[in-house]
């Protein structure tokens, strides 16, 4: 069957011997796996999760009794007072943008204390892009504190606190499309502890994108307040088709919700467009889909390490905070082949080849492979990155290893093709 795909005998035998080579750590992400799978069947169990619960709403979305006991069966998940699950949240994006616009008002400061904000966020903030709808045109003030050595400049982020007017210190967890590594619970649970000790009433916001069941704490766990992501990655498990979700302290919640639907109808508003049965599904499949999903980046980085790939990040035997692989290319020209080889790889358009282009909300130009069931789904074995030095890849995703696996022999051999 590998002939069927072009795989040679070489990246076969390599194959075999890297998977023999990462078994005891395929055996820790079983084990994070069953401790993740427990809580969710707990809170499905505690929760008395009905076929009822799964029926369509329609209209105004009133009395949607399954849509509130999924959110309370997020908040149990994650330890959290509430949380606000719908498909009228579009993109990790517009979740961080409904959640900062809701607890920011005029004069209001937030820094970012992990450096530079990902690309769409920094449109919605107002340091990039030319809209009169950001933060910043709404009288809000931003700062930011960059890392030091990949970890948090705990001196310069006390000093700050000290001189005190700070409403909302926003953490990006994932490395987005920045040259750092993502930021494991253990520094973020020490960071919240020492910003805590000096101002206890300071919001601490999580951005959560492509982090949720890969450690075994989440944000809330460690003194977060908040953390927001988007359903098209971990939590929706393949199975969601849209939407996103905020997690937190109940008050934040409710100003979160007023921002998405209206002042005084906050959570009472909002059809559910017959997505309840996905979202169940997407949450209760999760630790397993997040668990392929991390055996299938370690596998790539192995292997991209055994034929003389350069620049991988995080290295197969490095800690892993979220479910993202990166790949400095060093030149646009195999930036793009190395994510023609993945779309080669993918179950749907696997005979399209992508070329790079304008997206909306990003400086460069974009190289993106995608060939997923639902457009866009990053928990999806995927691939994409600006054109622009130094040409790294950023791959996520694979819903079964298997299928992960294939996808990466295929994007490897074409690859080496190329370099012949």
């Amino acid at each position: 069957m590998y002939k069927e795909f072009g795989i040679s005998e070489k990246i076969i035998e390599i194959s075999n011997q890297v998977e023999k080579e990462l078994k005891p750590i395929f055996e820790k992400y079983e084990e994070n796996c069953l401790k993740s799978s427990m809580k969710v069947l707990k809170a499905f169990q505690d929760n008395k999760v009905s076929t009822t619960d799964f029926n369509e709403i329609t209209g105004y979305g009133y009395y949607d009794g399954g849509r509130e006991k999924l959110e309370r069966i997020y908040a149990q998940i994650f330890d959290a007072e509430d949380a606000l699950v719908r498909p009228q949240i579009m993109s990790g994006t517009h979740a961080l943008t409904i959640a900062l616009f809701g607890l920011l008002k005029y004069g209001d400061t937030m820094i970012s204390i992990s450096g530079e904000p990902y690309d769409t966020l920094k449109s919605v903030i107002g340091i990039s892009g030319e809209s009169e709808n950001s933060l910043m045109k709404h009288g809000i003030k931003y700062e930011q504190i960059e890392l030091i050595n990949n970890d948090f400049d705990y001196e310069k982020i006390e000093s700050r606190i000290k001189q005190g007017n700070i409403k909302l210190i926003e953490i990006q967890r994932s490395r987005g499309y920045s040259q750092r590594k993502s930021l494991t619970i253990d520094k973020i649970e020490k960071v919240i502890s020492k910003i805590k000790a000096i101002n206890k009433n300071i919001i601490i916001m999580v951005d959560n994108c492509y982090g949720e069941f890969v450690e075994n704490k989440e944000p809330t766990e460690v003194g977060a307040d908040i953390f927001i992501s988007s359903l098209m990655k971990n939590l929706g498990a393949g199975i969601a088709t849209s939407g996103g979700y905020v997690v937190g302290r109940k008050d934040l919640i409710h100003q979160v919700a007023e921002r998405l639907t209206a002042p005084c109808i906050g959570k009472d508003l909002g059809a559910n467009f017959n997505q309840l049965l996905s979202y169940y599904k997407g949450i209760f499949m999760s630790p397993s889909v997040v668990k392929s999903v991390l055996k299938t980046m370690t596998y790539a980085s192995r292997m991209l390490e055994k034929f003389g790939f350069d620049g991988v990040s995080p290295r197969y035997d490095e800690e892993r905070t979220d479910i993202i692989q990166t790949i400095e290319l060093k030149t646009a020209e195999k930036l793009i082949k190395f994510c023609q080889g993945v779309q080669m790889g993918s179950p749907i358009e696997s005979y399209v080849v992508p070329i790079p282009d304008d997206m909306p909300g990003y400086e460069h130009k974009e190289i993106m492979a995608g060939g997923s069931f639902t457009p866009g789904a990053t928990i999806e074995l995927s691939c994409d990155g600006p054109l622009c030095e130094p040409y790294t890849a950023y791959m996520q995703g694979g819903l079964t290893y298997e299928y992960g696996k294939i996808g990466i022999m295929m994007a490897i051999e074409s690859m080496l093709k190329d370099s012949k």
